[in-house]
């Protein structure tokens, strides 16, 4: 079954192997998360599955929010996320979802917010070579010409030139779980995850 869960970012660190290889890995806090809606359409075989994690005061939610949780006797969550999933039949309202329903043999995908860089230019932002350095050249770190010509005497829209960098949402595919704590909700997970820490993250498993 699909399991949708979210959580937050603790932290890096690593550990040694048995044959003293260093392992980076990343610390999760995820879950638990309650189940808060089932969107089932008609003529298609999966539903969207709504997921509400972290509880909150109801004076910290818009009316709307206060009363789509009152409806179904819920608690207020601070974050709610959908996912889809294909055995939506096993699940109800109200239920919760913890990391030990996770399997530690299958791997995960992780999304989050990266790193907001701030306005950064195009070599950094796109890796993009260098001028000359030498030789009387002017053009060091200078994004250089962007015009396309006298036709059709425009930049086109799309162009990679300097901006923000960053503060984008990023997936990361085919993660592995080294270690699944489940009475302190501790996920280990090998490699790097997107975000600093205590940002939110998302956890999806088939």
């Amino acid at each position: 079954m699909s399991i949708g869960i979210l959580g937050k970012k603790i932290g890096m660190t690593q550990i040694f192997s048995k044959q003293g290889d260093a392992i980076p890995v990343t610390l999760l806090e995820v879950g638990p998360c309650t189940v808060t809606e089932i969107k089932q359409e008609k003529d298609k075989n999966y539903a969207n599955i709504q997921i509400g994690y972290e509880y909150v005061q109801p004076n910290k939610l818009n009316k709307p929010l206060i009363g789509h949780f009152r409806k179904k006797n819920l608690p207020c969550f601070k974050y709610l996320k959908e996912y889809k999933s294909n055995e939506w039949e096993k699940l109800s309202i109200g239920q919760i979802i913890n990391i030990s329903q996770l399997k530690q043999s299958n791997y995960i995908t992780i999304s989050g917010i990266s790193i907001g860089k701030g306005f950064s230019g195009y070599q950094k932002r796109h890796h993009f070579s260098r001028g000359p350095m030498s030789h009387g050249s002017k053009n060091h770190r200078e994004p250089g010409s962007i015009g396309a010509g006298t036709t059709p005497g425009r930049v086109f829209p799309g162009k990679k030139m300097a901006g923000r960098m960053g503060h984008k949402k990023v997936s990361i595919k085919n993660i592995s779980i080294l270690e699944i704590n489940t009475q302190q909700n501790i996920l280990l997970i090998k490699g790097s995850v997107p975000g600093k820490k205590g940002n939110i993250i998302y956890i999806h498993q088939q």
